[in-house]
């Protein structure tokens, strides 16, 4: 098998968990569940498949800092900084372009920073037979997770079971009929149902010369603009090079820019306890509760109260006859808001931004 390479993705912003994820300080680099912070447990997750030599975290300059903090075994070089947010193909692009020069043959496992696993084992053994089958056919491979209701949040993919066109089905590999984009309640219900679709992860394995071919393919104008970086590869003039194409890079997701259009692609069916943690309720829901379905955190008093979150943070927060809130508390602010409404909390930072009320951003 060719070498492996991990390419971490951790350039999001985090703005659905506030007012613990700040701009400086975002979802990935916080210990949301108590045991390692998000960017080092998909670190450390991945480690016995991909040694910290071959281990790329692509992040912006507001967070080399926190990156070089908490996961002080990178080699520096392996730290890609993006001077602004491009989404995920300019991101993929330029961890592809170091990748194919250090091993023309090695095999990228893209991720994102702040997934949740519970099943590390099964994960790890989807990845290696993604690995094996991008090897085999120069495919592209993403991972699908088995749908378990009909969720609104996600996109998903449609996938193809005949068996004379799949080499792989029997692992569990499917060739990739389409990608459809996040649902309605009524579209998502009828995804379920008809039990060819899941949901797609964000999670990626390919060869890093089969991705920069079909970058080249579908993304014509990021591919020229990659190939002004790629002599700038492993010198001191990287960062300016990379600095000056992204002045012009537009923003566009890998889905959308390349796996979309691509007519190789592939999905593995994966069912490991996964989750984007996309939001506070969904922290709520993977969190243990006590007999009366509170999860508490910290200094907490609290008084015929049920079915809430609350994290104290540093102060002491009461409460009193209350149901089903989630209550987040730092040193300069608190959120308040009823279970399933805190998918709105991103419209709060944006108003902080409107304001420019910078210090609580």
């Amino acid at each position: 098998m060719s070498n492996l390479y991990a390419v971490v993705m951790a350039g999001g912003v985090g703005s659905r968990f506030w007012p613990r994820s700040r701009e400086r300080f975002p979802k990935q680099f916080l210990e949301i569940f108590g045991l390692g912070t998000m960017i080092q447990n998909t670190i450390s997750r991945i480690e016995p498949l991909v040694p910290a030599m071959n281990t790329f975290v692509v992040t912006n300059a507001l967070h080399v800092d926190a990156v070089k903090s908490q996961l002080p075994f990178l080699p520096s070089e392996n730290v890609l900084v993006e001077p602004v947010g491009r989404n995920t193909a300019p991101c993929v692009g330029i961890a592809a372009q170091w990748i194919e020069k250090i091993d023309p043959e090695g095999v990228m496992i893209v991720l994102p920073a702040d997934h949740l696993i519970s099943n590390v084992p099964e994960f790890l053994r989807l990845l290696t037979l993604a690995s094996r089958v991008a090897v085999d056919t120069n495919a592209l491979l993403t991972i699908g997770i088995h749908p378990t209701h009909p969720e609104t949040g996600f996109g998903y993919i449609q996938f193809d079971d005949m068996p004379d066109v799949n080499p792989f089905l029997k692992e569990g590999v499917y060739r990739v009929k389409t990608f459809a984009e996040k649902p309605t309640r009524d579209t998502a219900e009828l995804f379920l149902k008809s039990g060819d679709f899941l949901w797609n992860s964000g999670m990626f394995v390919w060869k890093a010369s089969a991705i920069l071919k079909e970058i080249a393919q579908n993304l014509p104008e990021l591919s020229a603009q990659l190939a002004a970086i790629e002599p700038a590869v492993g010198t001191p003039s990287y960062q300016s090079a990379v600095d000056r194409a992204y002045g012009v890079i537009r923003s566009i997701s890998i889905d959308y820019g390349v796996m979309e259009k691509a007519s190789n692609v592939f999905v593995v069916r994966g069912d490991f306890g996964w989750s984007d943690v996309g939001s506070w309720d969904e922290v709520v829901r993977l969190t243990p509760t006590d007999s009366f379905g509170n999860s508490l955190r910290g200094a907490v008093f609290t008084k015929e109260v049920n079915g809430s979150y609350i994290d104290a943070g540093k102060k002491f927060v009461a409460a009193l006859g209350v149901d089903d809130l989630i209550i987040i508390s730092t040193d300069d602010a608190v959120l308040v808001c009823p279970k399933g409404r805190s998918q709105e909390v991103k419209e709060i930072v944006d108003f902080l931004r409107r304001k420019q009320i910078n210090e609580l951003l």
